[in-house]
Parts: C-alpha cells; sequence; structure tokens
C-alpha cells in the first residue's frame, strides 16, 4: 500500500542540494521496491522515486555552479515521491530548454539509462542496426530517438499496433509485434543486430543470442522475464558476442562510470538534441503523487507508450 503522509524535512548535507519537487517520474523499479522485491542501496532513502524535477530550495556545503531558485531535473538513488528531495549535486541537471518542468521529470532515467549503456557501454555506431526490446516504454522511446540521431538503425518489439506505430513514427524502421512475430526471424533477416537493449532477462537470452549479428552486443537491463536461464556458450563464441548486464540505481555518485559521470555526458551530448527537438520526452500518462497507486497499476499493465509521471506540486 501506498500513502502519503508526514516525514521529518531535509537537510541537504555535504555535496547535496534540496530540491522542492514539482513532478516524478515513475519507473519499474519503484514497482519492484514497493513489492519488497528491490531494496534501495545502502544510505539511499526507502521513499520510492528515482527522478524527479522541481526547484533548488537549497544548496549544502561544498557546493558549487547551483543556485536557490534555479529550475533542475535530477537522476536520484531513491526519494523522489515527496515535496523535497535531498541528491548530490553531480545528479543535478538544467532542464534542457523547451522542455516543461513537468515533463522534465520524464527525462533523467531514460537519458542516463540510455546513454550510458547504448554509448559508454556498447559503443552503438553509424549504421549498425540496434534491436530493442519494449520500444515504446520509457526507455524505448527514448533510445530509438538517441540511436536515429546517432546515425543507427532501429528495430524494436512492441506488443500493440498503436506501440509500433508510434515506434516508427520516433524513427524504428523495423517494428515487431511479439505477439505473434518472431523478432529473430525478422532481425536475422537483415544480417542479425550488432546491439540489443534488453529489458526481458531471462525469458529472451537464448532467443537474443540467436538475433545477434557477428561481434554483436547485448546489454541487459532488465529482468521482467525473470533471472535464470541457460546459455549456449557455443552460439555466442560462433558469434563473438558480448553479453552485458548493466544497472544504473547502484553506481557510484563518483569516479569512472559513476552516476556523476554519465550525468554530465548526458548534458553534454543529449540536451542539445533536446533542446533543439530532435530529441522529445514522451509522456504517456500523468497523475497526483495522492494517485501514485493508480499510476503503478497503469505502468504495470503495460497499456502506457512513453513515461508516467506524478505530480507533486501544484
Amino acid at each position: 500500500m501506498l500513502t502519503w503522509r508526514e516525514v521529518p524535512d531535509l537537510t541537504p548535507g555535504e555535496g547535496e542540494v534540496l530540491i522542492r519537487v514539482h513532478t516524478a517520474g515513475v519507473n519499474r523499479a519503484d514497482l519492484l521496491q514497493a513489492a519488497g522485491k528491490y531494496p534501495p542501496p545502502p544510505g539511499a532513502s526507502d521513499i520510492l522515486g528515482l527522478e524527479v524535477s522541481g526547484t533548488i530550495a537549497a544548496v549544502g556545503p561544498g557546493v558549487s555552479g547551483w543556485t536557490v531558485g534555479e529550475q533542475v531535473c535530477a537522476l536520484l538513488a531513491g526519494g523522489g515521491y515527496a515535496e523535497y528531495v535531498a541528491v548530490p549535486a553531480g545528479q543535478v541537471m538544467p532542464i534542457p530548454a523547451g522542455v516543461s518542468l513537468a515533463h522534465a521529470a520524464g527525462l533523467p532515467e531514460v537519458a542516463c539509462t540510455v546513454w550510458s549503456n547504448l554509448v559508454m557501454t556498447a559503443h552503438l555506431s553509424a549504421g549498425e542496426l540496434l534491436l530493442i526490446h519494449g520500444g515504446a516504454s520509457g526507455i524505448g522511446t527514448h533510445a530509438i530517438q538517441v540511436a536515429r540521431q546517432l546515425g543507427a538503425r532501429v528495430a524494436v518489439t512492441a506488443g500493440s499496433a498503436e506501440k509500433l506505430r508510434l515506434c516508427a513514427d520516433l524513427g524504428a524502421e523495423i517494428a515487431i509485434n511479439y505477439r505473434d512475430e518472431d523478432f529473430v526471424e525478422r532481425v536475422r533477416a537483415v544480417g542479425g543486430a550488432d546491439v540489443i537493449l534488453d529489458i526481458i532477462g531471462a525469458k529472451y537470452l537464448d532467443r537474443n543470442v540467436d538475433a545477434l549479428g557477428y561481434d554483436g552486443r547485448l546489454v541487459i537491463i532488465g529482468m521482467q522475464g525473470g533471472v535464470k536461464a541457460e546459455l549456449n556458450i557455443g552460439k555466442l563464441l560462433n558469434k563473438r558476442g558480448a553479453i552485458i548486464a548493466t544497472a544504473l540505481r547502484a553506481r557510484p555518485v563518483s569516479g569512472p562510470a559513476g552516476k556523476s559521470e554519465i550525468v554530465d555526458a548526458v548534458v553534454a551530448d543529449v540536451w542539445p538534441m533536446v533542446a533543439d527537438g530532435r530529441v522529445r520526452p514522451i509522456i504517456g500518462a500523468e497523475f497526483g503523487i495522492q494517485d501514485a497507486a493508480e499510476a503503478h497499476e497503469v505502468l504495470a499493465s503495460g497499456g502506457v507508450s512513453g513515461k508516467v509521471l506524478l505530480r507533486v506540486a501544484d
């Protein structure tokens, strides 16, 4: 059960910024945490919420570059479903030009997930084929747009004609209905995928390896289809393939591949794409914070495309 209740006031610590939250993004990690299956990292707030937009209310000791009153968005380890959240300054981002304060809450998690995995980890290049499972999800809709801006070709899977049309409108050239089509056959017909961005996990492991092209990279970022599966190493060897599993929430704040490094890269490379309209946030539904349980149900149902947001401030 999700309840909206009073909690003690927050004070930003060393290197932290206090944000008065306007809007929070909803992610599947929130659903897992609410079900008791995904505890926050040590030291993180046990309040749900991995991304917000809002206004800086205070800055802690040792913080430079941010001032009270600035409108920002931020990547969190937790604490976003609240009126105020304290976050390391390195995880705070300006709001891209042309994006509303409310809709900016739908950008930090998807932008950091997509850029860190497709570019910093899989090194997706122009001309390569990217297969995205869950193409109409928040991550999927963002990944399609970014990949196209990198010059990659995009294939997606989704579960309805409406979702497939959205993916095609965003730039996917191959749109596969996983309910009645075999994504392995469709992708292998064009030479196999160079990179696969997978939110399913165990259920798709063997088929993903089948769908890889030579020197292909399978990047697993979710476990919606389970956590255990048998791997045919021979097939992987024959394709010189790589399987990489990553998580964003538990990364350190700073250091190589830390959240601050990812945030800096997103602001430098992705925000200009957003500012000039080449990449836009896709918002599927918005709820008041008191209706967080309903928002979770909508996301869990799979009936929404793009991001689900919670309005915290009026």
